[in-house]
């Protein structure tokens, strides 16, 4: 009986404590780097077979220490991405160059994967997108 008790009250502190977690909001902390871009996707819309698949996608470090990016991932091979590697200083941008590779036929949706030291979201997601259209299909 005396376990139950004691299993009973460890149980209600635990639900008690992750409820409490629950309505805490959480905010990024007002020092250190913060990333920003100016846009988190890129539609090529349509596009001939071998045609031009490079597009940039810019950021900013709006915070007040050096921001490292640490990895940049695309979804698949057929996308290579290249980015700064310097340190972006405070008020500072940086570019993150991606290639589609154009001779892949048909529609896609890939994505590119940052992570940095950034205290507001050191995970951000790039989406590119379009249409690779095969100018010979039609002969």
């Amino acid at each position: 009986m005396k376990k139950l008790l004691v299993l009973s009250f460890f149980v209600a502190l635990t639900v008690g404590a992750l409820k409490a977690q629950n309505t805490t909001t959480q905010q990024a902390p007002a020092n250190g780097p913060k990333i920003e871009f100016a846009a988190l996707e890129h539609n090529y819309g349509q596009i001939q077979k071998g045609g031009d698949g490079n597009c940039a996608f810019t950021f900013t470090n709006e915070g007040t220490e050096p921001l490292i990016l640490s990895n940049v991932r695309a979804s698949c091979g057929c996308t290579t991405p290249s980015w700064t590697k310097e340190p972006v200083m405070p008020g500072q941008t940086g570019t993150i160059k991606v290639k589609y590779n154009t001779n892949n036929v048909g529609g896609f949706t890939k994505t590119i994967t940052v992570t940095s030291n950034a205290v507001n979201n050191p995970r951000v997601v790039l989406k590119i997108k379009g249409n690779v259209q095969n100018p010979n299909a039609n002969k």
